[in-house]
Protein backbone atom coordinates (compact mmCIF):
# COMPACT_ATOMS: atom_id res chain seq x y z
CA UNK A 1 0.00 0.00 0.00
CA UNK A 2 1.22 3.34 -1.12
CA UNK A 3 -0.52 6.55 0.26
CA UNK A 4 0.07 9.93 -0.69
CA UNK A 5 -0.42 12.38 2.40
CA UNK A 6 -0.87 16.14 1.40
CA UNK A 7 -0.17 19.13 3.23
CA UNK A 8 1.67 18.02 6.15
CA UNK A 9 3.28 20.81 6.14
CA UNK A 10 2.38 24.31 5.17
CA UNK A 11 4.03 26.55 2.63
CA UNK A 12 5.59 28.53 5.78
CA UNK A 13 6.48 25.60 7.35
CA UNK A 14 8.44 24.17 4.43
CA UNK A 15 10.27 27.82 3.56
CA UNK A 16 11.63 28.05 6.90
CA UNK A 17 12.61 24.58 6.86
CA UNK A 18 14.82 25.17 3.39
CA UNK A 19 15.83 28.32 4.88
CA UNK A 20 17.61 26.35 7.28
CA UNK A 21 18.60 23.54 5.44
CA UNK A 22 20.33 25.89 2.71
CA UNK A 23 23.20 26.67 5.60
CA UNK A 24 23.40 23.53 6.97
CA UNK A 25 25.88 21.27 6.94
CA UNK A 26 25.78 18.92 4.63
CA UNK A 27 27.82 15.50 4.66
CA UNK A 28 28.24 12.91 2.25
CA UNK A 29 25.40 10.13 2.56
CA UNK A 30 27.15 7.03 1.54
CA UNK A 31 28.74 7.51 5.03
CA UNK A 32 25.24 5.79 6.92
CA UNK A 33 25.06 3.09 4.18
CA UNK A 34 25.29 -0.59 4.57
CA UNK A 35 27.73 -2.32 2.46
CA UNK A 36 25.06 -3.03 -0.34
CA UNK A 37 23.77 0.52 -0.26
CA UNK A 38 26.89 2.11 -0.49
CA UNK A 39 27.19 0.91 -4.14
CA UNK A 40 24.33 2.78 -5.54
CA UNK A 41 24.11 5.90 -2.95
CA UNK A 42 25.44 9.25 -4.21
CA UNK A 43 23.75 11.55 -2.38
CA UNK A 44 24.20 13.76 1.04
CA UNK A 45 23.11 13.94 4.19
CA UNK A 46 22.82 15.80 7.62
CA UNK A 47 23.95 13.78 10.40
CA UNK A 48 21.79 12.07 12.42
CA UNK A 49 23.12 14.08 15.32
CA UNK A 50 23.09 17.35 13.96
CA UNK A 51 21.12 19.83 15.67
CA UNK A 52 19.27 20.83 12.80
CA UNK A 53 17.83 17.45 11.94
CA UNK A 54 16.85 17.33 15.60
CA UNK A 55 15.07 20.24 15.34
CA UNK A 56 13.16 20.27 12.34
CA UNK A 57 12.87 16.80 12.71
CA UNK A 58 10.22 17.70 15.91
CA UNK A 59 8.82 20.21 13.85
CA UNK A 60 7.65 17.48 11.48
CA UNK A 61 6.22 14.67 14.18
CA UNK A 62 4.50 17.09 15.64
CA UNK A 63 2.85 17.76 12.30
CA UNK A 64 2.13 14.03 11.62
CA UNK A 65 0.89 13.56 15.16
CA UNK A 66 -1.57 16.13 14.31
CA UNK A 67 -2.14 14.41 10.78
CA UNK A 68 -5.45 11.82 10.56
CA UNK A 69 -4.46 10.42 7.26
CA UNK A 70 -1.09 9.75 8.77
CA UNK A 71 -2.36 8.11 11.53
CA UNK A 72 -5.28 6.30 10.13
CA UNK A 73 -2.64 4.87 7.52
CA UNK A 74 0.32 4.37 9.46
CA UNK A 75 -1.09 3.35 12.78
CA UNK A 76 2.39 4.40 14.68
CA UNK A 77 4.13 2.69 17.21
CA UNK A 78 7.67 4.18 17.13
CA UNK A 79 8.91 6.68 14.61
CA UNK A 80 12.49 6.93 13.76
CA UNK A 81 13.79 10.55 14.44
CA UNK A 82 13.65 12.39 10.41
CA UNK A 83 16.38 12.60 8.30
CA UNK A 84 17.42 14.89 6.08
CA UNK A 85 19.17 14.51 2.15
CA UNK A 86 19.25 16.64 -0.74
CA UNK A 87 20.36 15.10 -4.36
CA UNK A 88 21.67 17.75 -7.13
CA UNK A 89 24.14 17.43 -10.05
CA UNK A 90 23.35 13.98 -11.37
CA UNK A 91 22.93 12.69 -8.50
CA UNK A 92 20.78 9.30 -7.26
CA UNK A 93 20.03 6.56 -5.13
CA UNK A 94 19.93 3.04 -7.12
CA UNK A 95 17.58 0.14 -6.19
CA UNK A 96 17.72 -0.75 -2.16
CA UNK A 97 16.08 -1.70 0.06
CA UNK A 98 16.28 -0.18 3.94
CA UNK A 99 17.45 -2.36 6.75
CA UNK A 100 14.38 -4.83 8.49
CA UNK A 101 15.29 -2.63 11.84
CA UNK A 102 16.87 0.78 12.92
CA UNK A 103 18.98 2.06 15.63
CA UNK A 104 17.43 5.22 16.99
CA UNK A 105 20.90 6.50 17.71
CA UNK A 106 21.74 7.93 21.18
CA UNK A 107 19.38 5.75 22.56
CA UNK A 108 18.79 1.90 23.64
CA UNK A 109 15.70 1.53 21.26
CA UNK A 110 15.19 -0.29 18.41
CA UNK A 111 12.37 0.48 15.45
CA UNK A 112 11.35 -2.34 13.06
CA UNK A 113 10.67 -0.64 9.61
CA UNK A 114 7.03 -1.48 8.85
CA UNK A 115 6.69 1.71 6.85
CA UNK A 116 9.32 3.92 5.11
CA UNK A 117 8.24 7.28 4.58
CA UNK A 118 9.14 10.71 2.57
CA UNK A 119 8.77 14.55 2.95
CA UNK A 120 9.09 16.26 0.22
CA UNK A 121 10.59 19.56 0.64
CA UNK A 122 11.29 21.01 -2.52
CA UNK A 123 8.40 21.98 -5.23
CA UNK A 124 8.71 19.47 -8.38
CA UNK A 125 9.29 22.23 -11.14
CA UNK A 126 12.24 23.18 -9.44
CA UNK A 127 14.05 20.07 -10.23
CA UNK A 128 14.27 17.54 -13.03
CA UNK A 129 14.71 14.02 -12.23
CA UNK A 130 14.37 13.05 -8.53
CA UNK A 131 11.51 10.89 -8.75
CA UNK A 132 11.03 7.93 -5.57
CA UNK A 133 10.32 5.11 -7.25
CA UNK A 134 8.66 2.48 -5.23
CA UNK A 135 8.24 -1.49 -6.52
CA UNK A 136 5.90 -3.99 -4.72
CA UNK A 137 2.77 -6.04 -5.25
CA UNK A 138 0.85 -2.74 -6.43
CA UNK A 139 3.74 -2.02 -9.54
CA UNK A 140 6.24 0.29 -9.74
CA UNK A 141 4.91 3.75 -9.06
CA UNK A 142 6.89 6.87 -9.91
CA UNK A 143 6.00 9.56 -6.92
CA UNK A 144 7.38 13.35 -6.99
CA UNK A 145 5.23 15.28 -4.92
CA UNK A 146 4.45 18.94 -3.95
CA UNK A 147 6.54 20.35 -1.31
CA UNK A 148 4.99 19.15 2.53
CA UNK A 149 3.48 16.04 1.11
CA UNK A 150 4.36 12.66 2.20
CA UNK A 151 4.37 9.67 0.88
CA UNK A 152 3.99 6.40 3.13
CA UNK A 153 5.08 3.39 1.49
CA UNK A 154 5.86 -0.65 2.58
CA UNK A 155 9.39 -0.78 4.72
CA UNK A 156 10.07 -3.60 2.70
CA UNK A 157 9.83 -2.63 -1.20
CA UNK A 158 12.33 -1.88 -3.31
CA UNK A 159 12.65 1.82 -4.37
CA UNK A 160 15.12 4.05 -5.44
CA UNK A 161 15.43 7.82 -6.26
CA UNK A 162 16.10 8.52 -9.74
CA UNK A 163 19.13 10.95 -10.98
CA UNK A 164 18.68 14.82 -10.50
CA UNK A 165 20.16 16.59 -13.57
CA UNK A 166 18.41 19.97 -12.66
CA UNK A 167 18.12 21.81 -9.48
CA UNK A 168 18.03 20.60 -5.91
CA UNK A 169 15.97 18.03 -4.60
CA UNK A 170 15.99 17.86 -0.66
CA UNK A 171 13.45 16.25 1.35
CA UNK A 172 13.21 14.39 4.90
CA UNK A 173 12.61 10.61 4.97
CA UNK A 174 12.31 8.07 8.20
CA UNK A 175 10.51 4.64 9.50
CA UNK A 176 7.72 4.02 11.45
CA UNK A 177 7.06 0.88 13.45
CA UNK A 178 3.21 0.23 13.21
CA UNK A 179 1.41 -1.43 15.81
CA UNK A 180 -0.13 -3.68 13.06
CA UNK A 181 3.17 -5.51 11.46
CA UNK A 182 1.31 -7.20 8.49
CA UNK A 183 0.82 -4.77 5.43
CA UNK A 184 -2.44 -6.45 4.52
CA UNK A 185 -4.06 -6.13 7.77
CA UNK A 186 -2.89 -2.22 7.60
CA UNK A 187 -4.50 -1.64 4.25
CA UNK A 188 -8.00 -3.45 5.19
CA UNK A 189 -8.26 -1.16 8.63
CA UNK A 190 -7.19 1.80 6.65
CA UNK A 191 -9.83 1.36 3.90
CA UNK A 192 -12.33 0.46 6.84
CA UNK A 193 -11.28 3.59 8.47
CA UNK A 194 -11.99 6.02 5.24
CA UNK A 195 -15.28 4.24 4.92
CA UNK A 196 -16.58 4.61 8.97
CA UNK A 197 -15.17 8.45 8.06
CA UNK A 198 -17.24 8.55 4.54
CA UNK A 199 -20.30 7.20 6.59
CA UNK A 200 -19.73 9.35 9.47
CA UNK A 201 -20.34 12.61 7.16
CA UNK A 202 -22.60 11.30 5.01
CA UNK A 203 -25.44 9.23 7.26
CA UNK A 204 -23.67 10.19 11.06
CA UNK A 205 -26.95 8.68 12.54
CA UNK A 206 -27.16 5.37 10.85
CA UNK A 207 -26.32 1.72 12.74
CA UNK A 208 -24.12 0.58 10.19
CA UNK A 209 -21.75 3.50 10.97
CA UNK A 210 -21.72 2.05 14.62
CA UNK A 211 -21.42 -1.06 13.59
CA UNK A 212 -18.34 -0.70 11.72
CA UNK A 213 -16.54 1.18 13.79
CA UNK A 214 -17.21 -1.59 16.56
CA UNK A 215 -15.54 -4.08 13.98
CA UNK A 216 -12.67 -1.71 13.34
CA UNK A 217 -11.71 -1.81 16.91
CA UNK A 218 -12.08 -4.91 17.50
CA UNK A 219 -9.97 -6.13 14.57
CA UNK A 220 -7.50 -3.83 15.81
CA UNK A 221 -7.88 -4.75 19.21
CA UNK A 222 -6.89 -8.25 17.92
CA UNK A 223 -3.75 -7.44 15.54
CA UNK A 224 -2.28 -4.57 16.96
CA UNK A 225 1.09 -5.06 19.23
CA UNK A 226 2.06 -2.54 22.09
Amino acid sequence: MLVRIPNVLTIEQVAECRRILDLADWTDGRATAGHQSIRVKDNEQLTETDPTARRLGDIILTALERHPLFVSAALPLKVVPPLFNRYRGGQTYGSHIDGAVRPVVGTPHRVRTDLSATLFLTAPEDYDGGELVVEDLFGAQRVKLPAGDLVLYPGSSLHRVEPVTRGTRVSSFFWIQSMIRDNEQRRILFEMDGAIQQLTHSAPDQAPVVTLTNLYHNLLRQWADT
